[in-house]
């Protein structure tokens, strides 16, 4: 998504709503809509906001170009009259939206656009497909991260998904607490710190594992993470030490039962003279695998898949529904989608435990959640990675080991 206009990451059925609200004399009528999730995921004790810097730069780009005008007209998608409204396009309404890096609960009203229907519409499928991803894989990361305690875990899921998502995956992800990305690009377009040394191609390159791995540390000095599991790990282990002596820094262990393999590294090290030398360990780890080797004697992970696959739970389950039509609330009744209308506003409690959800006027006994992200059209927010990777830690380490509530005051 990074370049060009991101007009057309959209839904046909959106574009056919304006036409018939235009034809209807209804488009230009004030509404709100609202971002939350009904659910949270099944042992989950909260969801992690992630991804509004890149729709509020999404946002930006949200302009129907000559060549998409051209398409919709030759296929008839639209009338004439909506693609005069369409090449016109500017968002001229409000966002305003919990920051990066915060926690949220079912029905926590993350982010809420306001404007006319014919503008706010067209945004449905642009911000949930952002959020739903980023929030799913800060989620997933942000459990990966307290599995490890003070261990850093690297990031390391790029070849497991498409490429743009790969890079917003290492951004949600170092929001939520992982340490270090082996993404290039999201280090270059975020400031994500990068990682990475050698693979398993790299050691049969060579003759032997010693001459690899000489190679490694002639290039890369003695910081480097040499990888010993290429054919057998204690014979990989006496290479490493051989080739970098007792200034090993550390070794990697791709497979096997890692626990295991972890601790016989540990003690050969040790006997070895490589006392300092730490041990990495890889291979489709997440938050169950990692909370099992806690007590192993591991200094490092790296974690990929299930990083970027959101924990096996690709989207946050968030839904973009209008709960306001000229000052009027309005919300479904539908069996299982129930919503509820009106403008909201969000608090976090005191004892950081909860969000506390009000109506538009409404106040409550907490500090205000909801920044405003753009007003008028005009973006009014930007934050770094680093200050939501703090906010980040401040949420989960106020709302300690408890589930978040969300506690809807419906005066």
């Amino acid at each position: 998504m990074n370049g060009g206009s991101t007009a057309f990451y959209t839904d046909h059925y959106e574009l056919t709503m304006l036409d018939a609200a235009l034809a209807a004399g209804r488009a230009d009528v004030p509404v709100v809509f609202e971002v939350f999730t009904r659910s949270l995921p099944p042992g989950r004790r909260y969801g992690v906001f992630a991804g509004l810097d890149r729709l509020l730069d999404a946002l930006e780009r949200f302009r129907f170009d000559e060549a998409q005008l051209e398409w919709l007209g030759h296929r008839r998608v639209v009338s004439d009259r909506a693609l005069e409204r369409l090449a016109e396009f500017r968002f001229s309404g409000d966002f305003a939206s919990y920051p990066e890096g915060e926690i949220y609960g079912a029905g926590s009203p993350v982010l809420t656009v306001s404007g006319t229907f014919g503008e706010a519409v067209l945004l449905e499928t642009l911000a949930l497909s952002i959020l739903n991803h980023d929030c799913a894989v800060a989620s997933a990361a942000s459990l990966i991260a307290a599995a490890a305690g003070d261990r850093p875990v690297i990031e390391m899921g790029s070849r497991r998904t498409d490429p743009e998502a790969a890079v917003a995956a290492a951004r949600a992800a170092y929001i939520a607490g992982l340490a270090s990305t082996s993404n290039l690009e999201a280090g270059r377009r975020y400031g994500v710190p990068t990682a990475g040394t050698a693979a398993h191609a790299f050691v049969l390159l060579f003759p032997d594992e010693r001459s690899a791995f000489e190679a490694q540390l002639s290039c890369l000095g003695t910081s480097t993470t040499l990888l010993v599991d290429t054919y057998d790990t204690e014979a990989g282990i006496r290479a490493a030490v051989d080739a970098a002596g007792d200034a090993l820094a550390a070794v990697r262990i791709d497979s096997g039962d890692l626990g295991e393999e972890a601790l016989r590294a540990r003690k050969l090290l040790d006997s070895l003279g490589a006392s300092g030398a730490r041990i990495v360990v890889t291979g489709d780890l997440d938050e169950r695998a990692i909370r099992a080797l806690s007590g192993s004697p591991v200094d490092a992970y790296g974690a990929g898949t299930s990083v970027v696959m959101g924990g096996g739970r690709p989207t946050a389950g968030l839904v973009y529904k209008l709960v306001e039509v000229d000052g009027r609330p309005v919300a479904k009744t539908s069996p299982g989608k129930v919503t509820v209308g009106g403008r909201k506003l969000a608090w976090r409690a005191p004892d950081g435990g909860a969000d506390l959800v009000t109506g538009s006027s409404g106040t409550a006994d907490g500090v205000p959640l909801q920044v405003e992200a753009v007003v008028a059209g005009q973006r009014r927010l930007a934050g770094s990675v680093e200050e939501a990777r703090e906010r980040h830690r401040r949420a989960v380490a106020g709302l300690g080991g408890r589930t978040l509530e969300v506690v809807f005051d419906r005066r």
